[in-house]
């Protein structure tokens, strides 16, 4: 059956190396973001790739009025209609402490926005009887760390709305794949210090298709970083709270 993927944040690195595997598999891509230019390029790559159907469409986690066409136009295409949630962002955690107002956009963009836009969609896959939704959220909504717990706190919502998300959608044929990666090599991470490990976005690609087709319900990406955090999450809080990590 013919598929379509609606991709949120389409100009994330990872949503990009998404963008190019599923358009190689003949599925028609929507590039959703705010860069238009951008979106257009990722376009004209992915219909050289074989997409069925390339398009940029305009998105803004903090607009909920740019949702509505884009409801319209996947409603138009046959078949499955799935979607990819990559948007998110993380200011530095010493800038949200000096600038409080700045956890507001960090939580429309990593959890409230896309949270909104997913809701308005799921009837739509309820009707279909069909879909999958690949929520990316982060391994640092496994636990509030010193370094970026508002961040944090934000995927930690958008883990939780994605279970019960999970839950609607299974009762109609659709299911929902939460994502928690580690370090990945993106342009939100690129220049923090401590980083180990970094996965190629292509890796996540990978890893997110693979999820999809074995109907997975949560994965850490790369695997390891499920035992990273179980450690993590074991550590006592009283230890916890002196430790920098």
């Amino acid at each position: 059956m013919m598929q379509s993927w609606i991709i949120l944040g389409a100009t994330s690195s990872m949503a990009r190396a998404f963008g190019r595997a599923v358009a190689e598999r003949g599925d028609a891509v929507f590039f959703a973001g705010r860069d238009m230019d951008d979106l257009k390029r990722s376009a004209t790559d992915s219909a050289v790739r074989g997409a069925r159907v390339a398009e940029p469409v305009f998105f803004d986690a903090r607009k909920p009025e740019s949702f509505s066409a884009i409801y319209d136009r996947v409603s138009a295409e046959e078949g499955i209609i799935n979607v990819a949630v990559f948007v998110g962002s993380m200011p530095p955690q010493d800038a949200i402490d000096a600038e409080p107002s700045l956890i507001d956009g960090t939580v429309t963009d990593s959890f409230t926005g896309p949270a909104r836009f997913l809701q308005g969609l799921a009837s739509l896959m309820e009707e279909r009887g069909s879909g999958t939704v690949i929520g990316v959220g982060s391994v640092a909504g496994d636990r509030g760390r010193i370094g970026n717990y508002v961040y944090g706190a934000a995927k930690a919502g958008f883990h939780t709305y994605l279970s019960g998300l999970r839950n609607r959608l299974n009762r109609s044929g659709g299911h929902v794949v939460t994502v928690k990666p580690g370090f990945v090599d993106t342009a939100m991470t690129w220049g923090i210090e401590g980083m180990f490990l970094v996965a190629p976005p292509e890796k996540v690609a990978r890893d997110l298709l693979r999820a999809v087709d074995k109907k997975k319900n949560v994965i850490y990406t790369p695997f390891f970083w499920r035992y990273i955090m179980l450690i993590i999450r074991s550590i006592p809080e009283g230890i916890f709270k002196k430790l920098s990590v």
